[in-house]
């Protein structure tokens, strides 16, 4: 059948809905601490609590489409299906229904909703080891439901079983995988070679325990369909990339590079490439936490993926203008309904890549001739040794000081440089870089106490007491400014914080000075800093403030400093403000227009 990405996401929504599922609606890409991840890697990951014994407030039947960011294939990204951000349509029973009723449902879904062949259909189940039983269950489900019985493979543990590593009195338990041809059009494709994974359904019926496991008296279920693989196979296509997702993108490049896609070779790579990397970006700058480009963390990675879209758009033989053509058609077009915050924050994000594009292209140019120089000296080196000495064995590393020197003056990331040697057949010493790294970082410390550089980036002690005084500040704001005001963005490391939020131009002197001595009369009075579990509708009532309401769940984590600042947060912060030192506004910029930020340090 043939379906749009629109059509899909309302399709499983109301599948689910109908099957007395609650949409719990969508969360932050940018990940809150409490997995210990940078960002969201799994539909499933925002309902560890929920799985792990936790009562869901809205039942025990639950289903969304939630986004991901995954930043371990950047480099397999340029092929036809691997995609830095995308989306997983999951559904959870917790302690509700299971095996029967799920491979049912999976198979009603696929095979009646979304048409595909059930003949072509392959699935995957635990083979048991010596801990657990094999999973003839499951097995038995699929082919009384109409899978063919060669068409169901036994795995091992590795390929089929999900558990927390390292933990104990946990669920875990085996999961069945289910696969289609990549090319559907294939008539006997054989298993897994030419078959993709659309998803899977986890049953965790065992509880972890150190010797092994043993049967769970709640079981729960855990599926997750990966969007946009689903899109492509819906409409017959064997590249990601030519979805209603991504080709009204791929079309305006072909139009500003006067190149063709379908072409092949380096350009489609290069198209590919430019469009996710845009897309990915656009979503981390509009979120309703969202990073801005930087040097650690999560805004290096977003930075990172934003200067390799703008080195293939130099391939591509046009501007970094395509990454704002393309960034609108994303806003405007793509995500208008699943993603309205995007559009809301338009103006913000474009402006924020093209920041970004000008800061790399001033140095770009010259990062290449660099580059290059350091390349042709190694190049010339091994002709010249070669010739004199025919044991002589080339040099194939590009050294760890000059790879720091190009991300240090000509602000390329370490992954670019990597990708550059690798396409001269070089490596480069990474360990010789981080080494590098490390001593400017020391220095930097001794030469520039004070000032600071810097979402928040990690939990370190210092990162934690700037989120905390991003509160303050933000309350300050409020009183001294508008009471209007609301958080437009915060990007938070263990040197400084900076903090984006509406109004119409600077501050006065007057207002920075009485903003700083608010703020630090709440630190000299030793606030506690309470935190308390409530309902979205309590939290309200009392006086708590949320940007993005309607993304919380009914239940979320309140911060309160007495009566000064209330508000909705997932964030670490310090047992009472009196840890935090002396607050001072170090500078302000413009953003963009009626978006102002500043920047603060504590001393």
């Amino acid at each position: 059948m043939k379906i749009t990405s629109k059509q899909l996401r309302q399709k499983w929504l109301e599948f689910y809905e109908g099957k007395n599922h609650v949409n719990i609606g969508a969360v932050s890409l940018i990940g809150d601490g409490s997995t210990g991840v940078m960002f969201n890697v799994a539909g499933m990951q925002p309902l560890m609590p929920y799985l792990l014994g936790q009562k869901h407030p809205k039942g025990t039947r639950l289903c969304n489409v939630q986004g991901c960011v995954r930043t371990v294939d950047i480099d397999s990204v340029g092929d036809a299906s691997h995609f830095t951000f995308f989306e997983m349509m999951g559904n959870w029973s917790l302690g509700d229904y299971f095996k029967k009723e799920k491979t049912a449902w999976t198979f009603e879904l696929l095979t009646k909703v979304f048409g595909l062949d059930k003949d072509k259909l392959c699935s995957t189940v635990f083979e048991g080891n010596e801990s657990a039983p094999r999973d003839t269950e499951t097995a038995e489900l699929l082919v009384k439901l109409g899978i063919k019985p060669e068409h169901v493979y036994f795995m091992p543990k590795s390929d089929n079983w999900w558990e927390l590593e390292g933990t104990v009195g946990t669920p875990c338990g085996p999961d069945n995988e289910w696969f289609y041809p990549l090319d559907a059009a294939k008539k006997s494709p054989v298993f897994p070679e030419d078959y993709v994974e659309i998803g899977n359904d986890v049953y965790m019926q065992y509880k972890k325990t150190a010797s092994g496991y043993e049967p769970l008296d709640n079981k729960n279920v855990d599926t997750g369909f990966g969007f946009d693989r689903m899109l492509l196979f819906l409409n017959g296509l064997s590249d990601g990339y030519k979805t209603d997702l991504f080709l009204p993108v791929i079309e305006e490049l072909e139009r500003v590079s006067g190149k063709k896609y379908d072409l092949g070779g380096e350009d489609r790579k290069a198209m590919r490439i430019i469009a996710d990397h845009t897309r990915t970006a656009v979503m981390l700058i509009g979120d309703e936490q969202g990073i801005l480009p930087s040097n650690t963390g999560a805004g290096y990675i977003l930075r990172r993926l934003l200067r390799r879209a703008i080195r293939y758009c130099r391939q591509l033989e046009c501007s970094s203008d395509a990454l704002l053509n393309a960034a609108k058609i994303f806003i405007e077009k793509v995500y208008d309904e699943a993603y309205p915050l995007l559009k809301e924050k338009e103006e913000y994000i474009l402006t924020e890549i093209k920041r970004e594009a000008d800061r790399f292209e001033a140095t770009l140019a010259q990062g290449m001739r660099e580059f290059d120089k350091c390349v042709n000296s190694i190049e010339r080196k091994n002709e010249f040794m070669s010739k004199s000495n025919s044991d002589y064995i080339k040099e194939t590393v590009i050294g760890g000081k000059q790879a720091f020197r190009l991300y240090d003056t000509y602000g390329f990331p370490l992954e670019l440089t990597e990708e550059l040697a690798a396409e001269r057949g070089l490596t480069v010493d990474k360990e010789g870089f981080e080494a590098a790294f490390k001593e400017h970082r020391e220095k930097s410390r001794v030469l520039e106490a004070g000032q600071f550089k810097g979402g928040l980036e990690s939990h370190s002690e210092n990162a934690t007491k700037y989120h905390t005084a991003t509160h303050l500040l933000n309350a300050a704001l409020k009183i001294v400014c508008s009471p209007d005001i609301q958080q437009k963005g915060s990007n938070i490391n263990e040197e400084r914080l900076r903090f984006d939020f509406n109004f119409p131009r600077k501050l006065t002197e007057e207002e920075v000075a009485a903003v700083e001595k608010l703020v630090n009369e709440q630190i000299k009075l030793n606030l506690p800093v309470v935190m308390r579990e409530m309902s979205i509708d309590e939290a309200r009532a009392q006086g708590f403030v949320g940007v993005f309401d309607s993304k919380y769940g009914e239940k979320v984590k309140t911060y309160a400093m007495g009566e000064f600042s209330k508000e909705i947060c997932g964030g670490p912060h310090v047992e009472n403000t009196g840890k935090l030192g002396t607050f001072k506004i170090a500078k302000q910029e413009n953003v963009s227009a009626g978006i102002k930020r500043i920047k603060a340090i504590l001393i």
